[in-house]
């Protein structure tokens, strides 16, 4: 029993030096954030910032109202002003001449196995120029770029595209092939 006791009374005493530590505690807790407080209030008293301008919507609303949307206004030049005359880089224009041989370079792709789409038919969406017996692979219509090719023709198409008719010539296993894309892939 007097264990039970000596337990009791030793918890007891843990309990209540835990109690004036919290109190402890709160009561610096509580004077910071007073302190804190009170400058805080200080400082916008000081500046009166707020006042005014909220005193100025009171008296002239054109001039507040007004300023708001001249803020507006300059905000949404700067963001819609772009920066520069031309922020997107343009293809270089390869002088086409049939018959002389180029390297297909994807303008649109920066990888290092990038592939430069061969179709049909000029103009038409390489997603419907797959037939289910050729299959993606091996069949010569997904070249890398540096592929020599012989230009054979050109011709617009979708307002104004010009699409380049290619012969293959050091492609393994695909060189006499046959195919079109984009001028632009060129090089």
């Amino acid at each position: 029993m007097s264990d039970d006791k000596n337990l009791n009374e030793s918890v007891e005493e843990v309990v209540e030096n835990v109690k004036e530590t919290v109190e402890e505690v709160v009561e610096t807790v509580t004077e910071k954030v007073e302190e804190v407080a009170e400058n805080v209030t200080d400082a916008v008293e000081e500046s009166g910032a707020v006042a005014k301008i909220m005193a100025l919507k009171d008296s002239n609303p054109k001039v507040f109202f007004g300023a708001i949307g001249g803020l507006v206004v300059v905000i949404l030049l700067l963001l819609m002003s772009g920066g520069g005359k031309n922020p997107l880089p343009q293809p270089k224009q390869v002088n086409l001449v049939n018959g002389n041989t180029y390297t297909l370079k994807g303008v649109n792709s920066y990888g290092a196995d990038a592939k430069i789409r061969l179709v049909a038919v000029p103009g038409s969406m390489a997603a419907y120029d797959e037939s289910e017996k050729e299959g993606k692979e091996g069949n010569c219509k997904s070249m890398p770029e540096g592929t020599k090719v012989k230009l054979l023709s050109t011709q617009e198409a979708l307002g104004g595209v010009t699409f380049v008719e290619l012969e293959i010539l050091d492609a393994k296993g695909c060189e006499g092939r046959k195919g079109w894309t984009t001028a632009n892939d060129l090089n």
